[in-house]
């Protein structure tokens, strides 16, 4: 299972940035919803939100590591948790997604844009962001539940 939700993440990663660096790196955006969801290409050489920028190098080696460690932790101490195993096969999916662009291109590639108008403009984020995100969020659940059950 931890390696089907890998592979898929990273195919559904690596095919949205594709489409993006051939539909949008030329300036096109493809507007969805005026005003609130769009397609906007942008190269992100940092981290979440801009930060870390330019630092390529150190993103990597932590990726690396925080991977190695994930994966360690699955093999090792094997997790009963489906749920807990699904959430860090989504994080590790997004952190090597992530970790291919900026090994190759040396930025990584987002290209989702939601915003309200011309107002407020969230930072741009891609598919592997949303995998992070999602495991994350699921992996916080899965803790959460352990505590309440006193696990």
């Amino acid at each position: 299972m931890v390696l089907l939700i890998i592979f898929l993440g990273l195919i559904a990663d690596r095919v949205t940035k594709l489409w993006a660096l051939k539909a949008l790196k030329d300036g096109s955006d493809v507007v969805i919803i005026k005003n609130i969801f769009s397609f906007s290409y942008l190269e992100n050489r940092g981290a979440a939100f801009g930060i870390l920028q330019n630092k390529v190098v150190f993103l990597a080696i932590l990726t690396i590591a925080m991977t190695i460690a994930m994966i360690f932790y699955i093999y090792k101490f094997k997790p009963q948790s489906r749920l807990l195993k699904a959430s860090l096969a989504l994080i590790i999916a997004g952190a090597i997604g992530n970790l291919y662009d900026r090994i190759f291109y040396k930025y990584v590639v987002d290209f989702i844009l939601l915003h309200y108008k011309d107002v407020y403009y969230f930072p741009t984020f891609n598919v592997a962001d949303m995998l992070v995100v999602f495991g994350t969020i699921i992996l916080a659940l899965c803790i959460i539940k352990e505590d309440y059950n006193g696990k």
